[in-house]
């Protein structure tokens, strides 16, 4: 696809938007963030740690979700929240590693807090066929209350990346499968030229969805948060 400008996403608690990196660091001390854990560590039960964890696509970038995990929540409950909002497309095989490819295998049994030590890098990899790859780092931990009863709570996600149609430039929102397979074009097209497009060997352009899995395997989305 064609080169975008750096990506930008909503504070889920303020609503202002920020770069990656700038989201990252705006958290850390966001006075609705802050009202929110407040409210959580009223409930009954014991403190934990929990953390804020970056995931990114490790190629452009471009893709980025910043996750607070219930420190004794399992890798299988990361990996199953990873796969639901921009993997699954045909049940391929997953791991964790540290150290990427060739890195020493984490059990999915594995949790959060035994695993996230500091400057600890963990790749996850989605089908070793066509696989897709995300880095998850630890960017800070605290100690309270989960903000709710899923072993998982997305702060912060990258909006759609801009991104130019093969044929006019203007902006795309499909992409045809067998243009990129077969042609090897970028195989991104805007509504007008999506309706002249005549490929239909994988079914005719699909919607482009907010995933960095797009235009790999059969993946189509719907690249939604599992819950």
């Amino acid at each position: 696809m064609s080169k975008s400008k750096q990506t930008r996403g909503d504070c889920v608690f303020c609503g202002r938007e920020m770069t990656r990196s700038g989201l990252g660091r705006h958290l850390a001390s966001c006075q609705e963030r802050q009202a929110a854990s407040e409210k959580a560590d009223k409930r009954s039960g014991e403190a934990r740690e929990i953390f804020h964890l970056l995931a990114r696509d490790p190629w452009r970038g471009e893709y980025w979700l910043h996750l607070e995990v219930d420190g004794s929540a399992c890798l299988n409950d990361l990996d199953y929240y990873l796969e639901g909002i921009w993997l699954d497309c045909c049940g391929h095989m997953s791991r964790f590693s540290i150290g990427g490819w060739r890195g020493d295998e984490i059990p999915f049994d594995r949790t959060i807090r035994q695993v996230f030590k500091p400057g600890v890098e963990l790749t996850h990899i989605y089908d070793f066929g066509s696989s897709t790859e995300t880095l998850l780092t630890t960017v800070d931990v605290r100690l309270g209350k989960p903000l709710t009863d899923k072993p998982i709570f997305q702060m912060g996600r990258n909006k759609p990346p801009a991104v130019e149609c093969m044929e006019c430039s203007k902006p795309a929102s499909w992409m045809c499968f067998e243009c990129i397979h077969e042609n090897g074009d970028e195989g991104t097209l805007c509504e007008e030229h999506m309706k002249r497009h005549e490929c239909d060997e994988f079914g005719g352009p699909v919607p482009l969805v907010n995933s960095p899995r797009i235009g790999v395997c059969a993946y189509s989305g719907p690249a939604e948060p599992p819950y």
